[in-house]
């Protein structure tokens, strides 16, 4: 009866049936104060087009806020004023270290080595494989170049001797060219080696070599093992604020760097202190309050090489070049401490250019702004084959869905870009970014047409119970993936965290309009098993995620508030669906 008196009352007041979710009385008392205009006219497109223009006008407006260059007092890297010395590993796209058949070529060394020559006159190597023994002759090819010498230790006795040995022989074929040899790096740390075998190594290789000798590691294995201090001819330390047992920020590396030199001086008197590795990331996972960027890494590298120059001690950047292998390891921030990009070559931070987080800002306001009107353009055009009259809040939703995905498009694609890592990587953050622009395109079409958003059972349910059509099984679809994708993400923060990437912008371009599109949802009939589970994981999982992290982690903060919301709107679902 009441299906068919809303149907009766629909022929009689205009024509149209009712959007669902609509009381029949509200929406006859509507027509019949409006008037026959509304007959004519089914919708006024003031409301849609005023909120058009906020949503571009906000969307620009944070890009213009987020593409605000920095301005630093000293260029980070300046061929005028030259970095006294950088890490260097010449791989590039696929090639590893970690791959025992990787053959670096010297055509490809000599490339490198000469665009290094202009922004330093050291470089710093850690070993003399996959080709790496080549270095030594070619910066004497080259000119101009000195060669901080590395021998890679690990717990393979035999072949840290034949590596020893080749490493003499280099010194005594290159003299005026290497002009220290640092016998191992972090193999302590790593606890590959014994403090006796280590400091035994060290003076063999002392009494067949005149250069000095030194060992290379995190600042804390040297308070931990200062019987090296005695074998070595000055002391090498790694300083790398953003790695810290409890991460500094990066406007406070610098001093950090410092503070810990000279704690290191006072612990070591009589001989000079090396920092042999320090610098920051620009892409990666954020660590409390360590935040990887590009103007982070501008900033700290800055203030880093202006205070050694003020102190007047030696400081090592790590590195040269972006190195994509690292990311096997230590996930994208491992590959992102270069002051070089690693595919096109060229320096990240030219000098007299501005500094940004995003150069291509453009790029990404035009596409938000380019997805806006799409998401608009949509919820118009579903109007014109169904024509009622949406309340205000289902415009209020689609304004709120289209500007969240303009504003977070950018930003997710530059995510993809730099953290997706092999075919399993891009393939999870590209199913998710896509995600994140259906979800706002398809809740647009259905907020104005009165639909909620389908449960799990509505696309994979008994077919008999099922109600389907093109709508239903695209937004259910969209909902599975983002589902997923969320699940297994906020799961890793849980049991393997250190070096995950938080998913927040394209995690919510999706999530929004579902939350938003779920208030149209009656809550009658039972609550599927399948959202109540996704809804338990996501809600744990960010509970502990918040207290793991910390408050000073923003990335975390925003991903956890995510996966709460995400996880309100599958609690809300229910198998019962209102009437299309």
């Amino acid at each position: 009866m009441l299906d068919h008196g809303r149907t009766a009352a629909g022929k009689f007041l205009g024509g149209a049936t009712d959007p669902p979710g609509v009381p029949p009385w509200q929406t006859a008392c509507e027509k019949v104060i409006d008037g026959p205009s509304r007959r004519t006219e089914p919708i006024s497109l003031r409301t849609p087009l005023a909120l058009l223009l906020v949503s571009l006008g906000a969307i620009a407006a944070v890009w213009w806020w987020l593409a605000t260059p920095i301005t630093l007092a000293r260029a980070p890297i300046d061929p005028a004023d030259k970095v006294q010395c950088v890490s260097y590993a010449p791989f590039r796209g696929e090639q590893s270290p970690l791959d025992a058949w990787t053959q670096i070529d010297a055509d490809q060394i000599e490339q490198d080595l000469r665009q290094l020559k202009e922004i330093t006159d050291c470089v710093r190597t850690y070993s003399m494989e996959n080709g790496l023994d080549q270095v030594p002759a070619i910066a004497a090819k080259v000119g101009g170049l000195k060669v901080l010498q590395g021998i890679w230790l690990s717990s393979n006795r035999t072949k840290n001797y034949e590596q020893a040995g080749l490493a003499i022989r280099l010194i005594k074929q290159f003299p005026d060219v290497i002009t220290a040899v640092i016998v191992g790096n972090e193999v302590l740390l790593r606890g590959e080696m014994t403090t006796a075998d280590l400091v035994s190594l060290i003076r063999l290789v002392k009494t067949q070599v005149s250069v000095p000798v030194t060992y290379a590691d995190v600042w804390e294995y040297w308070l931990k093992n200062r019987e090296v201090h005695d074998a070595v001819d000055f002391v090498t330390i790694h300083i790398l604020p953003y790695w810290e047992d409890f991460p500094i920020k990066a406007k406070f590396a610098a001093a950090h760097v410092e503070q810990i030199r000279e704690r290191m001086a006072v612990a070591f008197p009589g001989k000079e202190i090396l920092i042999g590795e320090t610098g920051w990331p620009s892409q990666g996972r954020m660590r409390d309050g360590a935040l990887p960027s590009r103007t982070n890494q501008a900033r700290v590298v800055s203030e880093i090489l202006s205070l050694a120059k003020a102190q007047k001690f030696r400081v090592n950047l790590i590195e040269s070049y972006d190195q994509p292998w690292k990311r096997r390891l230590e996930g994208t921030v491992g590959g992102y401490w270069g002051l070089y990009d690693s595919v096109r070559r060229s320096l990240k931070y030219p000098p007299g250019e501005p500094i940004s987080n995003f150069p291509y800002w453009k790029w990404y306001m035009g596409a938000g702004m380019g997805l806006s009107v799409l998401v608009f353009a949509v919820a118009l055009i579903t109007l014109r084959r169904r024509p009622w009259t949406p309340r205000l809040p289902a415009w209020l939703g689609v304004g709120i869905s289209a500007t969240t995905a303009g504003i977070l498009l950018g930003i997710g694609a530059d995510k993809m870009y730099y953290e997706s890592y092999g075919i399993g990587g891009w393939l999870l953050w590209g199913v998710l970014l896509l995600a994140g622009i259906l979800s706002p395109i398809f809740c647009a079409q259905a907020m104005v047409i009165g639909r909620s958003l389908p449960t799990f059972l509505d696309l994979l349910g008994p077919r008999e119970g099922r109600k389907w059509s093109k709508l239903t099984a695209v937004l259910g679809l969209t909902l599975a993936m983002t589902a997923v994708i969320a699940s297994a993400t906020a799961l890793g923060f849980v049991f393997d965290p250190r070096y995950k990437d938080f998913p927040y912008a394209a995690l919510t371009m999706a999530v929004v309009p579902f939350a938003l599109l779920m208030l149209n949802r009656p809550q009658i009939g039972q609550r599927p098993i399948a959202e109540a589970v996704f809804a338990g994981v996501l809600a744990l999982s960010a509970v502990y995620v918040l207290f793991n992290e910390g408050r000073d982690n923003w990335q975390s903060l925003w991903t956890c508030a995510i996966y709460l919301l995400f996880a309100l709107t599958l609690w809300r679902a229910r198998a019962a669906q209102s009437q299309e």
